[in-house]
């Protein structure tokens, strides 16, 4: 897989995102920072979309482009404007990984959990982009159970 099809495998992700926060925006700001017992990672909407930018974070910018780039913290964010700012950062990340990863088959190491080991770039990239549709479910799950009605963010719906 080259850069140009992962560039545009990343703006899919992008559209289906897009949807996502159009939809949230419609969530009451009560609800969507509620945390729901059953779901992980702080069990509510803010905190899943917060999390899945932890993940790019960490995973595009500490090991693949080796940035010193900070977490962000849930309670930075209380409404889904500011979410979706973060966001830009994300897609500025993810913009310096397309551009600078030449060799997508190119090997990283990195330590997790005080194990080391080793991933190539398209591998990080499938990671990080697998991820945030997992967890979209799980948003998608968690305004179900609030009452909400979840819109479609399949990729291949648009």
């Amino acid at each position: 897989m080259n850069r140009d099809v992962c560039s545009t495998e990343y703006d899919f992700v992008k559209e289906a995102r897009n949807q996502l926060f159009t939809y949230c925006s419609t969530i009451q700001p009560a609800d969507f920072i509620k945390e729901v017992a059953p779901f992980g990672r702080g069990g509510s909407m803010r905190n899943l979309l917060v999390h899945i930018a932890n993940v790019y974070e960490h995973w595009i910018g500490n090991i693949a482009l080796k940035q010193p780039v900070p977490y962000s913290g849930y309670d930075q964010f209380y409404h889904i404007e500011q979410v979706v700012s973060l966001y830009t950062t994300i897609d500025e990340l993810m913009t310096c990984f397309l551009q600078e990863s030449e060799d997508l088959e190119a090997v990283i190491p990195f330590e997790l959990n005080g194990v080391k080991s080793k991933a190539t770039l398209l591998k990080i990239f499938t990671h990080t982009i697998t991820h945030e549709f997992h967890h979209k479910g799980q948003i998608h799950s968690i305004s179900r159970s609030l009452g909400y009605t979840p819109v479609d963010t399949d990729i291949i719906h648009f």
